[in-house]
């Protein structure tokens, strides 16, 4: 089955992985702005995410796989990747796996870590909200339903984004809820310390992140040799959407 996404721009090819519970719209504003920089940028919806096929079956393995199924659909032989979080994690192994077709590497607030779940309380709340016909009847009911799970607005908002009309006054999510949560332990896997890429590389990071740490950089150096470390001020994980202005730039400049 074949990834969804929205193309936008034409130029070099630049392909955008979100995070978890996330979807290519998410970046739509940063994509117009690198396609007038010369790049066709692919949104893409990872399996079980935005528009893209829901399948039982859900890891970083598999993501790859159908990455590279993506790029073979549209005769896309080597171009920039960019991933965000769980995105970033699915871009690192791509590079590995497939580096002959990464010409340049991008990953946002990620390292090739082992990290302790902690989306709990979002999937419990998402859990609750999918089986309520009441918060479902519009998006405000959703907001003030999820808000006695999460607490943070901009969590919130983020979380939304994957409500859809199924029907008129009936709203459902996107995400295939089911499966990551049946498959949630796959998302804190680390990178196999085995894998590597010698390609170019940058690493963002929030400034108010605390997702790659100074202990971090030693493993992630041996995984990325040509890797580059870069802060982005005044932003925590979601950096791209915190201060994408900075963002934008230092991803342009890398590019």
């Amino acid at each position: 089955m074949q990834l969804h996404s929205k193309i936008i721009g034409e130029g070099r090819p630049l392909l955008i992985l979100h995070g978890f519970l996330g979807m290519g719209d998410n970046w739509k504003t940063l994509a117009k702005q690198f396609s007038h920089d010369g790049f066709q940028v692919h949104l893409i919806d990872q399996r079980n995410h935005g528009r893209s096929f829901h399948s039982d079956n859900f890891s970083y393995e598999l993501m790859v796989e159908d990455l590279f199924q993506y790029a073979n659909y549209y005769n896309l032989e080597t171009f920039s990747l960019l991933g965000h979080s769980m995105g970033g994690k699915t871009a690192m192994l791509f590079a590995c796996d497939y580096p002959q077709m990464v010409d340049a590497l991008i990953i946002a607030d990620i390292a090739p870590k082992f990290y302790p779940q902690h989306h709990q309380e979002i999937l419990k709340g998402l859990n609750a909200l999918s089986q309520s016909e009441e918060a479902l009847s519009s998006r405000k009911n959703a907001d003030a339903f999820l808000s006695g799970y999460i607490k943070e607005i901009g969590i919130r908002m983020f979380l939304l984004k994957n409500l859809f009309w199924k029907e008129p006054k009936k709203l459902g999510l996107r995400v295939n809820l089911p499966s990551l949560i049946n498959n949630i332990e796959e998302i804190g896997k680390p990178l196999a310390s085995f894998k590597t890429f010698s390609g170019n590389t940058l690493f963002l990071k929030g400034a108010r992140s605390n997702y790659i740490l100074p202990e971090d950089e030693e493993e992630l150096y041996k995984a990325f040799a040509k890797a580059e470390i870069k802060t982005i001020s005044k932003a925590g994980h979601w950096l791209h959407a915190e201060n994408p202005k900075e963002f934008y730039q230092e991803v342009i400049n890398f590019l």
